[in-house]
C-alpha cells in the first residue's frame, strides 16, 4: 500500500524534504538542512533521514520521490557546467551564445529536406582536433534538420571517431525553426548533463541508504515529473524546475491572479500565476542570456539571493552578486574577517575542503592552496602572479571538483547583523559589516541595511523587468534597468498584482519589495520549504488515488 508522497528540493543552499499523505494531501512533516555541494546525496540523505525518523513507514509505503532542483537554473546562472563547444551546419546569421565555442560548418537542408549544399567534412574534422582538449561535449545544430537529420547523423558519427564525448544533436530535441533557439537549447543540454548525472546519482544513492524502493521522478521546467533517467539525457529540461515547482506551490495559495517570487540563497524565481494556473511561455524557457526551445513555466530567474556575494570596488561602491558564495556566518572555521576581507580581489576568501588537500593539482595554485589551505585572490596573485581570468578558470574547476568553497559578506550576513537571522554564527558577519561598512563610510549596521536595500532594489527590477518584456516585449527592460539613474526622469511604477512570497530569504527580503511596488505580500504555510511541497504536489498528481 503506498500512502505518501516524498518531495524534495535541492537549492544552491538548501535541500528540503516533506512528507505528502497521498490521501488528503496533508503535510505531515518537513525537513531543512543545508546543500552538500561536494556530495550531495550527503544533505539528501540527511533531509530524508530527518523526515523518515518521525514517519518511518514513509521507507516501505511510499509511491514516488517527487524532486525539484534548481542545481540546472544555478548552473547557467553560475556560469558553471560542461565546457561546450556548439558545431553550427549551414549558412546562417552568426549569433552568440555563452559557451566555449561556436563554430560554423559549410552544409545544411532546405526548409523541404533536400540538401542545400555538402556537409564539409574536411573542415569539420580540422575543427575537431582543435577543440577536443578545450571542451567536454558537443552540441550539433544543423539548418532544417528537423526536416533532415542527415547532416547532423554524419557529424555526430564524425565527432565519435575524433573525440569521443557526448554528443547533442538538435532535431532529437528541438522540432522548431530557429537556429539561434536550437542551438541553445543542445548547448544547455550538453553543459547542464555532468549536473543533472551527478545529482540523479546522489539522489539514488540517498535513497538507498533509507531503503526507499519507489520510483524517482524529477520535475521539468514544465512542471510535469520525469523519469530519472531521461533527464540525464535531457538535463535542459529540468531548467526551472524550482519555478515550477514554486509556481504549482504558489498556485493553490487563493490568488487566482499573484506573482509567485521565490527568494533562495542563489536566484531569485518569479512566475506568473493566471486564472490560478501557471501560465507557459509562449516562445520556450529564457534563463539569463540563454533564450531556447526547451519548454518551461513563464518565469524569470536572476541571479539575487541570500547568498549573493556583496563586494566593494576601487572606489568603495557597492555591488551584489551575481556570483554566490558562502555567508560569512555559515562558513564555520572561518579566519577571522579582519584578517582578510577587504575590497576587490580581497572580497572573498578560498579556502581549501580539508578531504580535498592531497588531491590539488600540482601546479603552481594547488601547490600554494595545499599549503596555505586559505587565501584571498588578492593573496594568490601576490604569490603567484595569477589574476583575473586565468585565475578564475583555475578556480571554477576546482570548485567542480568540490576541492574548495569561497566565502564572503552576502545579504544572509546582513540578515544576522540586523537581528533577522540567528543561526550560524553571527559574530562573523557582525565584523564583515563592521570592516566593510568602514571601507564604505558606513556603520556596520548601514552597511547592512544599504545591502538589504540594494537586494531589494535587484529584486524589485527582476519583477519589474519580467512583466514588462511579457506584456512590452525587450526593448523596455534596458529603460528599466537604469531608471534610477537617469538624469531626467524619476519613475515608480505599482504593481497591481499581489505577491507570494517563498524560499528561506523571502519574509526578510519582500515586504522592502512590496512596499517598493506598492502592492501586498504575503506568505503561505509552508513556505519556507514551498518547492518540496510543490514537487510532492506534482508527484502526487501521477501517483493520485483512485476516486
Amino acid at each position: 500500500m503506498h500512502n505518501f508522497i516524498i518531495g524534495i528540493d535541492t537549492g544552491g543552499t538548501f535541500t528540503d524534504a516533506v512528507l505528502l499523505d497521498k490521501w488528503d494531501g496533508t503535510i505531515l512533516a518537513t525537513a531543512k538542512t543545508p546543500t552538500t555541494h561536494y556530495r550531495l546525496s550527503e544533505g539528501i540523505t540527511t533531509a530524508l533521514g530527518e523526515i523518515l525518523r518521525l514517519h518511518p513507514a514513509a521507507a516501505q509505503q511510499s509511491g514516488a520521490v517527487c524532486v525539484s532542483s534548481t542545481l540546472a537554473t544555478n548552473s547557467v546562472v553560475e556560469n558553471k557546467g560542461a565546457r561546450v563547444a556548439v558545431l553550427v551546419i549551414g549558412y546562417v546569421k552568426h549569433f552568440k551564445l555563452p559557451v566555449r565555442s561556436i563554430a560554423y560548418v559549410d552544409g545544411g537542408h532546405t526548409i523541404d529536406g533536400s540538401e542545400e549544399q555538402p556537409l564539409d567534412l574536411d573542415t569539420l574534422v580540422e575543427l575537431l582536433a582543435d577543440l577536443k582538449n578545450e571542451v567536454d561535449a558537443y552540441g550539433v545544430c544543423a539548418a532544417m534538420a528537423m526536416k533532415n537529420p542527415t547532416h547532423e547523423l554524419v557529424a555526430e558519427k564524425a565527432i565519435a571517431m575524433v573525440d569521443p564525448k557526448p554528443v547533442f544533436c538538435s532535431h532529437r530535441i528541438s522540432q522548431q525553426a530557429g537556429m539561434q533557439g536550437r542551438a541553445a537549447t543542445v548547448a544547455l543540454h550538453a553543459r547542464l548533463m555532468p549536473v543533472m548525472s551527478d545529482f540523479v546519482d546522489g539522489v539514488q544513492r540517498a535513497m538507498g541508504e533509507h531503503g526507499l524502493q519507489c520510483p524517482l521522478l524529477i520535475v521539468g521546467g514544465n512542471g510535469s515529473a520525469l523519469a530519472a533517467e531521461r533527464v540525464v539525457g535531457e538535463a535542459a529540461l529540468t531548467v526551472a524546475s524550482g519555478p515550477a515547482c514554486s509556481a504549482r506551490f504558489g498556485a493553490q495559495q487563493g490568488a487566482a491572479d499573484c506573482l509567485v517570487v521565490d527568494v533562495g540563497g542563489t536566484t531569485t524565481d518569479i512566475a506568473l500565476i493566471g486564472d490560478g494556473r501557471p501560465q507557459l511561455a509562449a516562445e520556450g524557457c529564457r534563463i539569463g542570456d540563454w533564450l531556447t526551445h526547451v519548454e518551461a513555466i513563464d518565469m524569470h530567474t536572476g541571479g539575487i539571493g541570500g547568498d549573493s556575494h556583496v563586494h566593494l570596488d576601487s572606489h568603495s561602491a557597492l555591488h551584489l552578486g551575481p556570483g554566490r558564495v558562502t555567508p560569512l556566518a555559515l562558513t564555520g572555521q572561518l579566519p577571522s574577517p579582519g584578517d582578510w576581507l577587504g575590497a576587490e580581489d580581497c572580497s572573498r576568501l578560498i579556502l581549501v575542503r580539508s578531504e580535498a588537500v592531497d588531491a590539488l593539482p600540482a601546479n603552481q595554485l594547488g601547490k600554494l592552496l595545499g599549503s596555505a589551505n586559505w587565501l584571498t585572490p588578492a593573496a594568490i596573485r601576490a604569490h603567484t602572479g595569477l589574476g583575473g581570468i586565468p585565475l578564475d578558470r583555475q578556480l571554477e574547476e576546482l570548485a567542480k571538483k568540490e576541492m574548495i568553497t569561497t566565502s564572503g559578506f552576502t545579504p544572509t550576513d546582513a540578515l544576522h547583523v540586523l537581528g533577522k537571522l540567528s543561526f550560524g554564527d553571527p559574530a562573523a558577519a557582525i565584523a564583515g559589516a563592521e570592516i566593510l561598512g568602514k571601507a564604505a563610510g558606513l556603520s556596520g549596521r548601514d552597511f547592512a541595511r544599504k545591502v538589504l536595500e540594494l537586494a531589494e532594489e535587484a529584486i524589485e527590477n527582476l519583477v519589474l523587468g519580467y512583466l514588462a518584456r511579457r506584456f512590452w516585449g525587450d526593448g523596455f527592460g534596458v529603460f528599466l534597468a537604469g531608471r534610477a539613474a537617469h538624469p531626467a526622469l524619476g519613475v515608480e511604477f505599482t504593481l497591481r498584482l499581489p505577491l507570494v512570497g517563498i524560499g528561506a530569504a523571502a519574509r526578510a527580503l519582500l515586504p522592502g519589495v512590496a512596499a517598493r511596488l506598492k502592492t501586498t505580500v504575503s506568505f503561505p504555510r509552508y513556505g519556507e520549504v514551498g518547492n518540496a511541497v510543490g514537487a510532492a504536489l506534482i508527484g502526487l498528481a501521477v501517483n493520485r488515488p483512485p476516486p
